[in-house]
């Protein structure tokens, strides 16, 4: 079966056995997910069947959308309610203060990210290791936050809507607000809402052609080419500046890369 949807990862599975449950209930074996969502995270997960595994690479998954409850206060190894240690008084905040606050992290930014994240240290989670007592060392990187939304502040409790690049840690990126205001945080809450156009609605199949960030192509020689993987000439095709494109024949599509030759990066994935 191919297959392109979003599913709904509950909190407290890791995505990998939330994937083995929608391998069972729809009785495949061949599956995939994009966007690791560590275990107390819940939210919108893409998820492929089949060929469709091979597409994750090609999709437009910016930017994206996440909504975030902060505890003021609390205090957590885990930056979420999982392991809080303390829970101290602080002060209410007025709203410019803390619009001000936000307004800081807008832009391109270095964040560290949090040892209990899904960031892989020589192929093992970092929250396997952090839950281990074993070490952790993470390097900072670079993400994009487009949008930070004041969504409610009943306080201790401070919820907002963030969008960002592709890569970003929204407890590092909480963490880091809660410092700027002078006081610790944990998350009560973490939902993925959305990844670029990606949204749940209710494992609706998806028409991957929709969601690609490539461009189409056109063949103009005997479809019967493709469909038997022969090789290509560039002066067969409509465009041929050199990229990577998806070209669409008989009840088939292909992804292929031109350059100085023309090569098959995906054939024959069906519609």
């Amino acid at each position: 079966m191919d297959k392109l949807f979003v599913a709904y990862k509950p909190m407290f599975v890791s995505s990998n056995q939330y994937l083995s449950q929608l391998k069972k209930q729809y009785r495949v074996k061949k599956a995939g997910f994009s966007g690791t969502l560590d275990p107390f995270a819940k939210g919108c997960l893409i998820v492929a069947f089949g060929k469709y595994t091979k597409l994750f690479r090609f999709l437009q998954k910016t930017p994206k959308l996440y909504q975030a409850t902060l505890f003021l206060g609390a205090k957590s190894d885990t930056l979420d309610i999982e392991q809080i240690t303390q829970v101290n008084i602080v002060i209410i905040f007025d709203i410019a203060t803390i619009q001000s606050t936000l307004e800081k992290f807008l832009g391109k930014i270095t964040q560290l990210p949090p040892k209990y994240s899904a960031k892989k240290i020589n192929g093992i989670r970092a929250y396997n290791l952090a839950r281990q007592n074993k070490e952790v060392q993470l390097q900072p990187i670079e993400i994009e936050v487009f949008d930070i939304k004041l969504i409610n502040y009943t306080h201790p409790f401070l919820t907002l809507q963030f969008s960002v690049s592709e890569g970003s840690y929204i407890r590092s990126l909480a963490r880091d607000i809660a410092e700027d205001l002078g006081v610790d945080m944990a998350l009560t809450s973490l939902e993925r809402l959305q990844e670029g156009k990606f949204v749940f609605d209710n494992h609706k199949s998806l028409n991957p052609l929709e969601y690609l960030t490539i461009s189409q192509n056109y063949y103009l020689a005997d479809s019967q080419n493709l469909r038997l993987g022969k090789k290509l000439q560039k002066h067969d095709f409509k465009y041929q500046e050199h990229g990577i494109y998806f070209v669409v024949y008989d009840e088939f599509f292909a992804i292929i890369q031109i350059d100085n030759e023309v090569k098959y990066l995906l054939n024959q994935v069906k519609l």
